[in-house]
């Protein structure tokens, strides 16, 4: 019996003094576990092989963008600053896009026209002061119709003023990174020193298509305003006459010539071509087919699969595992190239604690040819407390000593 008794006792003073040591060691441990995640190799992209062939564009500038990644695939004095005509009004409708969906706006309001908005020139509907009308109908007449009029409402509608709306406009120019750009309205009619380039405008288009909802209106060929009394057709023919179009705009004065920012997509791709300071419209036109042609014949987006992954096993916290999960998302290739790709998942067998949801656990690299062109980081989705030493203790006496 004593024998019995003393040989329990021994267990429990080994039980105690295990875990004195645990609760010694184990946060010099996590800490050393910790920093080797942090030393961890940062996601890195390595780029794609990009081919800028001679297309013999005739204009001053022009630019070809992906507007998943931002890649530029073709340019020609990009940067040249140029007046933009009416292509402006991209900043104008990314304005009243995020003012729709910050719910400052709504798609229903009723829009009423002012004496300064009914006095713009060049294209416009005509509205007359006091004149309501639809946001709805406003937005379709400025991205159809290029409508200056409805342009300078929504303007008033949005900010109150339209010098409020321009100060605003050259505010999200300087977030975006249009280092080369000036609005001095929100039209596009000309002014001096309104100008911007083709890259800061293809920056502008990248931002506005995330927007699904403009191409609900970027889109339409033809269609009626004023319960269809007044008929407006699209100034972007291409929506029209080329496989894939979806946007973007139009504009043209005697000072920009014929400028137009083009978006277009296929097979998941989606394109932006810039034209600015074409001599016609037609060649404006064709510099942005040959954009678009050599660009869907050039390069592809590849999604990335969902991967299943098993929890990983955590040490020194108050969960013995952690479910993981992996960012998915796509990214540009060589076409003909997609069939090549290789991944490597590479995840520690552990992880320690504390975790917290989203920290970063391993990384999924995409490559081509041994090389890495895109990588994927897998986070943790929850988080996990690191034990404390009354958790372990506890723990170790229900291990040993829980009586059945």
């Amino acid at each position: 019996m004593k024998n019995k008794k003393l040989k329990l006792f021994k267990k429990r003073l080994i039980c105690l003094f295990l875990s004195c040591i645990i609760f010694i060691y184990a946060p010099l441990l996590i800490t050393g576990a910790a920093a080797n995640n942090d030393n961890e190799n940062e996601s890195n992209e390595s780029g794609i092989n990009i081919v800028r062939p001679e297309l013999g564009i005739k204009a001053e500038s022009a630019i070809l963008m992906d507007a998943a990644t931002g890649t530029v695939l073709y340019e020609q004095n990009a940067d040249g600053r140029y007046a933009p005509a009416s292509v402006t009004k991209i900043m104008s409708l990314l304005l009243i896009m995020e003012a729709i969906n910050e719910g400052r706006i709504s798609i229903d309001d009723k829009v009423i026209t002012s004496d300064y908005a009914r006095s713009m020139g060049g294209s416009q509907i005509y509205l007359a002061p006091g004149e309501e009308m639809s946001l709805h109908d406003m937005l379709k007449a400025v991205v159809v119709a290029s409508a200056n009029d409805a342009t300078v409402a929504l303007a008033e509608h949005v900010m109150g003023s339209v010098d409020a709306f321009v100060a605003r406009m050259n505010e999200r120019a300087a977030e975006l990174g249009m280092v080369n750009t000036t609005f001095k309205n929100a039209t596009g009619l000309d002014e001096d020193d309104h100008l911007t380039t083709a890259r800061d405008i293809a920056l502008m288009s990248r931002e506005l298509v995330k927007h699904e909802k403009i191409f609900e209106y970027t889109t339409i060929w033809m269609d009626t305003l004023r319960n269809g009394e007044f008929g407006i057709s699209n100034t972007n023919r291409l929506i029209r006459f080329y496989s894939g179009a979806n946007g973007l705009k139009t504009g043209s004065t005697s000072i920009a010539k014929y400028c137009l920012s083009a978006t277009a997509l296929r097979n998941n791709l989606q394109l932006i071509a810039v034209v600015m300071s074409a001599p016609t419209s037609d060649e404006r036109f064709a510099g942005t087919k040959k954009m678009l042609d050599f660009g869907f014949a050039t390069y592809a987006i590849y999604k990335t699969p969902k991967e299943e992954l098993s929890p990983v096993r955590v040490t020194g916290g108050t969960a013995e595992k952690v479910n993981i999960r992996h960012e998915e998302g796509s990214f540009l290739v060589n076409k003909g190239k997609e069939k090549n790709i290789e991944k490597h998942i590479q995840i520690a067998d552990t992880a320690a604690a504390p975790i917290e949801a989203g920290q970063k656990i391993g990384r999924i690299d995409y490559m081509i040819d041994g090389k890495v062109i895109k990588t994927m980081d897998i986070r943790a989705s929850e988080s996990v407390e690191r034990i404390s030493f009354w958790g372990i203790f506890t723990k170790m006496m229900t291990k040993y000593f829980m009586i059945d």
